[in-house]
């Protein structure tokens, strides 16, 4: 039995990813109590044995934040198999779906009276459990097809994913950087491919890019001190039951050396690593491609 335990931020997709997980087939329930937790799979252990479920619980439960450690530790020790999905975007995109759907923030009460005020506070109270989730998800940059596609990608197959899943993150400085991601990297400094002409019109996915970049020695030390710094990095995150480990490759566009350097690192670790999965996005790549 395969626990996830939805959380996050209000108006950050909870409901949204919800549906996708039922429409995988997880029982899937909104708003469970901390309390009933151990009792409901005490309960149902036997009948639901292969059976997948979807919890969301975040602070509409008054003592879900008060009681979610202990609770948690004893999920560990009692051997159930769960973990914690994260669910965040910005406050500007958190104000525009609050205002879209004009429903009212739950900590909106009391001396909080502004939207702004209540999303920094639940931002706040929920940073603990923010540091303890096993995967992080922003959702600013998503439409809810975008979000269920997310959550489709990530554990409609949860059987046939590895260990790890790593996930590269390409995109450009000038469109703003992925929160979602763990590590931020700068390849800035790398010799600009858009100033070749033959060059500008083509990707970093391309084979004409990643061999301009290969002729340069601070390319290949890159990739080797970030290889080797993954390297050590990643046993850490099998070690402490991470499934998700999201790494972002910025320059300043986002189509061209931070693709190149993505597809040059990830066929170098799939050499090497038989026991993660290795996820590509290059968020910006097909953007400003007018003015190419």
């Amino acid at each position: 039995m395969n626990i996830v335990i939805i959380t996050g931020l209000s108006g950050s997709g909870k409901s949204t990813s919800l549906k996708a997980f039922e429409d995988i087939g997880y029982l899937s329930i909104d708003n469970f109590p901390i309390r009933l937790l151990l009792q409901f799979l005490e309960e149902v252990k036997e009948s639901l044995e292969d059976k997948n479920i979807a919890l969301v619980m975040d602070i509409r439960d008054k003592y879900f934040l008060k009681e979610y450690p202990e609770v948690f530790k004893s999920l560990k020790e009692k051997g159930y198999n769960f973990e914690i999905l994260f669910l965040d975007a910005r406050n500007d995109v958190i104000i525009t779906r609050f205002n879209q759907t004009r429903r009212i923030h739950p900590l909106m009460k009391g001396k909080i009276k502004s939207l702004e005020e209540a999303i920094e506070k639940e931002r706040e109270l929920l940073g603990d459990l923010k540091e303890i989730a096993n995967s992080i998800i922003d959702t600013s940059n998503f439409n809810v097809h975008q979000l269920r596609n997310e959550i489709f990608r990530l554990y409609k197959e949860r059987e046939a994913h590895k260990n790890l899943i790593l996930h590269f993150i390409g995109f450009g400085y000038k469109y703003g950087i992925p929160y979602e991601a763990s590590f931020l990297f700068d390849v800035r400094f790398l010799p600009n491919p858009y100033f070749i002409p033959s060059l500008k019109p083509l990707s970093g996915k391309d084979k004409e890019v990643i061999d301009y970049l290969l002729n340069f020695s601070e390319t290949l030390k890159f990739i080797e001190y970030l290889e080797s710094f993954l390297e050590w990095l990643i046993p850490f995150y099998c070690k402490e039951n991470r499934k998700y480990l999201t790494i972002g490759i910025g320059c300043t566009g986002g189509r061209h050396r931070s693709p190149a350097i993505i597809e040059i690192l990830s066929q170098r670790l799939e050499e090497k690593y038989s026991d993660i999965e290795i996820v590509k996005t290059y968020r910006d790549i097909e953007k400003d491609v007018s003015h190419l």
